[in-house]
């Protein structure tokens, strides 16, 4: 992105002028969520990971979003993404 600019290129008194844009590449998962059994009151590690290390993620269960708290640990490190359900119960799955 930093690219983006407009180019000359002169001849004498003629000159050829463009403009470029450069399209910023898609965050993709490069690692995918995969399918956890865990035994009830265990802790459980959900983890992706993504093509850019610094792109927002937002961890969802039944379509809400889920933050920080006693039940829930989401952290990020690079490219990893990882959500720590505390104490795991069937209501979780």
């Amino acid at each position: 992105k930093s690219d983006n600019d407009t180019y000359t290129c002169d001849i004498g008194d003629a000159q050829s002028r463009a403009k470029l844009v450069v399209q910023e590449k898609p965050c993709i998962f490069t690692k995918e969520l995969v399918d956890t059994e865990v035994t009830e009151g265990k802790d459980v590690i959900l983890h992706c990971e993504t093509s850019k290390s610094d792109s927002p993620v937002k961890w969802c269960k039944d379509g809400k979003s889920l933050r920080n708290s006693s039940k829930y640990n989401i952290s990020r490190s690079g490219f990893e993404a990882k959500l720590v359900i505390h104490r795991a119960e069937e209501r979780d799955s």
